[in-house]
């Protein structure tokens, strides 16, 4: 299992968790949100959450406690910005993140992943072509491509959303890396247009939603397609390449991404990482939030 220490992130902190609720610390601003997974009672009383939070995302009236809470809004405080910086600073160059509060509960950044950008460094770091090509699909504001581009490699950046690859462009061209490519593209039009090319990555790195929707209404169902897009990824991997596949499906467990790597990428399961990412609170409480599996 691996855990991040809050002490490790000067600008990130969970300070607590619990009631189907986490409250985090963004840089000088506090959140509070749903959290599925924190099914144990609050360490801290009701009045504090209410006292510490310069931001809550309450669910619509109707929501179970345990529902995903992805519909609601967001009550400020007075002093609370739209949108503000926090920066990770351990990778050799630093990376910048701007910070906004939009209508799904989500900020723009999952503190979790962390230990996959070690991970995305690291390897690119150890392969032989000094500028290899790694490919980031549902790549979001960047995190993973900036972990990469800070080792050297050309990323190619896969988002659907033309508004979030703008978000992901500003956080990069923050932090100062030339060496991305933007794609509005849906992830597995992309892939297939990139096999018929005979396009070969060195990296490949997969954040794939449990459902979305592609730039032109594209439907994207987990379970339905994750297999066709694994399949055709295997055929862009360099012999000496290293894969990435991160999950925040509730339905799947880590073994279940590492059958997937094995079985599409004939890589022994034995030299599969797998496992989940997860973030620890003020009280020792360890919080699950996404799974991985990698080699």
């Amino acid at each position: 299992m691996n855990t991040i220490n809050a002490l490790d992130w000067a600008d990130y902190e969970l300070i607590d968790s619990g009631g189907f609720e986490k409250l985090e610390r963004y840089g000088a601003y506090i959140l509070r949100r749903p959290e599925p997974q924190a099914v144990w009672p609050k360490r801290l009383e009701e009045a504090v959450w209410v006292k510490q939070a310069h931001a809550w995302f309450k669910r619509l009236k109707g929501q179970a406690s345990n529902d995903t809470g992805e519909r609601g809004e967001w009550l400020l405080k007075p002093g609370m910005p739209d949108r503000w910086t926090v920066s990770y600073t351990h990778l050799g160059k630093p990376l910048h993140f701007r910070l906004a509060m939009t209508a799904f509960k989500h900020i723009g950044l999952f503190p979790e992943q962390v230990d996959n950008w070690h991970y995305v460094h690291q390897r690119t770091q150890a392969l032989s072509n000094p500028e290899p090509a790694v490919l980031n699909l549902f790549a979001y504001t960047g995190g993973a491509s900036m972990a990469a581009a800070s080792a050297g490699a050309l990323v190619t950046h896969v988002d659907a959303v033309k508004p979030v690859i703008s978000w992901a462009r500003e956080n990069a061209e923050a932090a100062g890396f030339t060496n991305i490519r933007w794609m509005v593209e849906d992830a597995l039009k992309f892939v297939l247009r990139e096999v018929r090319r005979g396009k070969r990555y060195q990296g490949i790195i997969l954040d794939p939603p449990a459902y979305g929707r592609g730039p032109t209404g594209e439907k994207w169902v987990l379970e339905m397609q994750i297999n066709q897009l694994l399949e055709a990824c295997a055929s862009l991997l360099e012999p000496d390449g290293f894969v990435v596949l991160n999950l925040y499906s509730m339905g799947f467990s880590p073994i279940i991404a590492a059958n997937l790597l094995h079985q599409y990428f004939k890589h022994p399961l034995s030299d599969i990482e797998y496992g989940d990412l997860t973030v620890t609170d003020g009280a020792g409480l360890v919080l699950p939030l996404s799974v991985y599996a990698r080699f």
